[in-house]
């Protein structure tokens, strides 16, 4: 749905690959569409992109899941114990669940792993340099109220280095990860280049396709 067309023109046709911003919004128009989807269609869409974000990077796939576990968890208890409904069993004290915040759990559970999914599909079909020049092409408007939108460039590219560098060390030596990432943002001049990217045919299509999309689901 989101990875499948993107996916099949950069490495299966000699096409144009489109502009990070087009990638970018894309995802964002999966992440919407997803929250009024229909719960029938759910259980067919969740695999699908479960499957294509899988063969795309397992590895990266599987770190998204993992670090969102504890808020998927999460949201399934809220929804289990705050939902009004018929009781799934009662005891005399403590909160109870009940069927329909199950099944309204699951629906918000499905919603979210197809947002990661599409993030997962995101992550690797753009690079890090990629990424932000595709958000530096979507903060365009920002300079009409006076924000810099080479500010939030080297902002952003400076947050994914530092994340980047501390997600991979942190877990062996917190303390050592934040001392170098203290002195490298003290001392070290760096230096970020920003490619903008020219539109092609192949971005109107996909962004044609993706407010299609939206509207007839949000309709």
């Amino acid at each position: 749905m989101f990875g499948l067309p993107i996916f099949f023109c950069e490495w299966k046709l000699k096409i144009p690959i489109p502009h990070p911003a087009t990638h970018i919004l894309v995802w964002i128009s999966l992440s919407i569409a997803v929250q009024s989807l229909s719960p029938v269609l759910l259980p067919v869409i969740v695999p699908v992109l479960m499957f294509i974000a899988f063969n795309m990077h397992d590895q990266r796939f599987f770190a998204l899941m993992r670090r969102s576990r504890w808020i998927l968890f999460s949201l399934l208890l809220v929804y289990i114990f705050a939902t009004p409904g018929e009781a799934v069993w009662t005891m005399p004290y403590g909160p109870i669940p009940t069927r329909e915040g199950l099944l309204e759990g699951v629906i918000q559970l499905c919603r979210l792993v197809c947002v990661l999914a599409g993030l997962s599909m995101l992550l690797t079909l753009l690079s890090r340099e990629q990424l932000i020049s595709g958000l530096y092409s979507l903060c365009y408007s920002a300079r009409y109220i006076g924000v810099s939108r080479e500010r939030i460039a080297v902002r952003l590219a400076l947050t994914l280095q530092y994340a980047e560098s501390a997600m991979r060390d942190t877990a062996s030596d917190w303390r050592g990860a934040i001392e170098r990432a203290l002195k490298s943002a003290e001392g070290d001049a760096t230096h970020i280049e920003v490619r903008v990217h020219a539109l092609t045919r192949m971005d109107v299509l996909l962004l044609a396709l993706s407010a299609a999309m939206l509207f007839g689901i949000l309709r």
